[in-house]
């Protein structure tokens, strides 16, 4: 199975996207979630934790999820969304 490659040319694990030099991308999700509703939006200190979990995942590989293919960055920017792993870890903020 091939992997995704970063922009640096190395498949990085438990790399995010800023860690990649993604720049285009990584901004492209940085304007997602400041347009996200507040209501929807994680809160900056669950971003960062719910971030700081993927990284020690080893299904993160390149800022992607093995498990459910998404960017973590976007995934962890909504509160309804939770981590795809069992037992997950993280869950949605109420």
């Amino acid at each position: 199975m091939d992997r995704a490659v970063g922009a640096s040319g190395r498949v990085c694990r438990r790399c995010l996207l800023e860690e990649l030099g993604e720049g285009d991308y990584l901004e492209s999700v940085r304007r997602y979630r400041a347009r996200l509703p507040e209501k929807e939006r994680t809160p900056d200190d669950v971003y960062e934790a719910r971030l700081a979990a993927c990284k020690d995942c080893a299904e993160l590989v390149n800022a992607t999820c093995n498990l459910c293919g998404c960017y973590v960055e976007i995934r962890a920017a909504r509160r309804s969304s939770a981590c795809p792993a069992v037992p997950a870890h993280w869950g949605a903020v109420r």
